[in-house]
């Protein structure tokens, strides 16, 4: 006999991480940047990864046997490049992982990169069931693909669910490039800050952005009219491989950046974390682009293409920027008891290359992620969840 199921109404008492809800044709797009920053960017890489929904989950209390969710997923793909794995659903009972669905069709726009062609293929939403789950009253999580954009169609399930209790954990509001992000994960509750944040039982609202971790001011804002118990900021590899700015230009955009969300949260811990490492731009400036002869082999990787002479010219690089990170935050920490710095190379370093090199030569790969996610949890939150434990 069939288990009959009922549509459970979507809003944000039960999606968690998003910071709007945008109604579609299909269903509801989470979206990680509200719409007053959306209005502001016109990079498209930015429009698309803000709309990936790392971090994003549906979560509530419920005794359904059975839950079933239709997604819609929109991917970009490059003809040449190896595809990316299908997105990874993921669900979790009191906290632990039980069961895991991958997404298919929806939308593909694949783009020749010798042309600069887009081309379309569409098919139906994809319906993931998730059954065989234990009747009694549990908090479930639906943990969505962190590297495809999705359209949330339906959610149905065998019981009624009941939002989780807001408040009962502090929220960690995190900023970072790609890598916090997610990529190279294989599943969203394996990217690092996930990691981090299920360690440390945060509410994690993640806003790593891929490749748009760039001191934009509608980001700080967005972050400064977000609630927060806990702030952190991973800075400066996309602003070295887009090398998009210059050393004179980089020390007032960060204080720029901290002092906007100053403005909205005067004593939030808030914690600046510089780069982990990545040998091709550690002393070479970017910008950075595919690796032209791994594509003819079939192989994903990216290489820096600046001169390292033109760093006393005021290029960055990674070494530079963790210098100048260091400074700064050492600066602002005699007048701001609140802020808090942690080295990148702690939570990845040289000898981690080594170890477990960066597959692409950019982003760590999954045991990095959960190597990251727990190191960070011990350094910067060891002394528990009310403010950061490192003092930098």
């Amino acid at each position: 006999m069939t288990t009959p199921l009922t549509a459970v109404p979507l809003d944000a008492t039960i999606i968690r991480g998003a910071a709007e809800l945008e109604a579609t044709e299909r269903g509801l797009l989470p979206h990680r940047l509200p719409a007053a920053a959306r209005a502001q960017n016109t990079d498209p890489q930015l429009s698309m990864v803000e709309a990936q929904p790392s971090g994003v989950r549906l979560a509530f209390t419920t005794t359904a046997t059975v839950i079933e969710i239709d997604l819609f997923r929109s991917r970009t793909t490059f003809s040449g490049v190896p595809a990316r794995p299908d997105g990874i659903v993921e669900l979790t009972i009191n906290g632990e992982r039980v069961a895991e669905a991958a997404t298919s069709g929806g939308s593909t726009i694949t783009i020749d990169l010798a042309t600069g062609t887009p081309s379309a293929e569409t098919e139906p939403a994809a319906a993931l069931r998730f059954d065989g789950l234990p009747a009694e009253s549990k908090s479930v999580e639906i943990w969505l693909p962190h590297g495809e954009k999705i359209e949330i169609v339906e959610l149905r399930t065998s019981a009624p669910v009941s939002p989780l209790t807001p408040g009962t954990r502090p929220v960690w509001v995190h900023h970072g490039s790609s890598i916090s992000h997610g990529s190279n994960a294989i599943r969203p509750t394996g990217i690092w800050p996930v990691v981090a944040a299920r360690t440390a039982d945060l509410e994690l609202v993640n806003l790593g952005f891929g490749g748009s971790a760039l001191l934009d001011p509608f980001t700080a804002r967005a972050i400064r009219d977000t609630p927060a118990d806990l702030i952190s900021l991973k800075l400066g590899i996309n602003l070295v491989n887009l090398d998009l700015l210059r050393l004179r230009a980089f020390g007032p955009a960060v204080h720029g950046f901290l002092d906007t969300i100053r403005d909205g949260h005067p004593d939030t811990p808030l914690l600046v974390v510089s780069p982990i490492y990545c040998g091709i731009h550690e002393d070479t400036p970017g910008p950075g682009m595919f690796d032209l002869e791994a594509l003819v082999q079939g192989t994903l990787r990216f290489a820096a293409t600046g001169n390292p002479d033109e760093v006393r010219a005021g290029k960055l690089t990674l070494r530079v920027i963790r210098a100048e990170l260091a400074r700064i935050i050492g600066e602002r920490q005699a007048t701001d008891p609140n802020l808090f710095f942690l080295d990148g190379l702690e939570l990845y370093g040289e000898a981690d290359a080594d170890t477990h090199p960066l597959p692409d030569s950019l982003h760590p790969g999954p045991e990095s992620h959960e190597i990251m996610g727990e190191r960070f949890a011990r350094l910067a939150l060891a002394d528990g969840t009310d403010t950061w434990s490192v003092r930098g």
